[in-house]
């Protein structure tokens, strides 16, 4: 695994792109968000996203994740329509730490196994990430990393991230100590918004 070094408020351009064309040929990365470290690869993957189930040791089924996207335009081109209320929470909310939880369309559902019928989906308020979609064919699909033994433990030290996953994921972004907290979810699928998990974004 490759650790790469960025700035969080002026990360490099350039670097950004080499990293981004090799996410699109189909690596693995570990990078920060704007709340804890997740592991990820191209949604349009499917090897990708077997291959981060096997790394974690979980089954796809039961594997939480999200798209990463730029920006909200976006993420409608992967969901059902967007009812105008969810639209406008989006809105209010996004960039930030939350996950919404959205219809997922067909185009979507044809890379999962288990025609994934709804999908999470987030836009961090992150300089690194910005940068990276300038340059990827598709969003990011990922998920939290992890450990579940007995107490969930969150890796937010990229010294700890190297040493564990060294072996097992392509790309490491580091981008500094990440956040302890999860993302608030919230969601959307059906008649009213529902709180799902309290995280680092505040709702009222």
């Amino acid at each position: 695994m490759q650790r790469i070094f960025f700035h969080e408020k002026s990360p490099n351009k350039r670097d950004l792109k080499e990293v981004a064309d090799r996410i699109n040929k189909g690596e693995i990365i570990i990078f920060p968000t704007d709340t804890i470290y997740a592991m990820g690869c191209l949604m349009t993957n499917r090897e990708g996203i077997e291959r981060i189930c096997k790394i974690l040791d979980k089954k796809e089924k039961h594997t939480k994740m999200s798209l990463i996207c730029p920006n909200i335009s976006v993420i409608s081109q992967y969901t059902l329509p967007i009812d105008n209320h969810v639209f406008k929470t989006m809105k209010r909310y996004l960039p930030g730490p939350y996950t919404f939880i959205l219809k997922s369309n067909n185009y979507v559902q044809k890379f999962f196994k288990n025609n994934k019928e709804e999908i999470g989906v987030r836009i961090p308020h992150s300089e690194i990430l910005d940068g990276l979609h300038e340059f990827l064919d598709a969003p990011l699909i990922s998920t939290s990393l992890s450990s579940e033994d007995g107490i969930q433990k969150f890796f937010t030290d990229p010294d700890e991230i190297e040493t564990l996953f060294q072996h097992k994921a392509d790309i490491l972004i580091d981008g500094g100590i990440g956040d302890s907290a999860e993302s608030t979810v919230l969601d959307c699928t059906g008649e009213e918004i529902e709180l799902i998990r309290e995280g680092k974004g505040e709702v009222d």
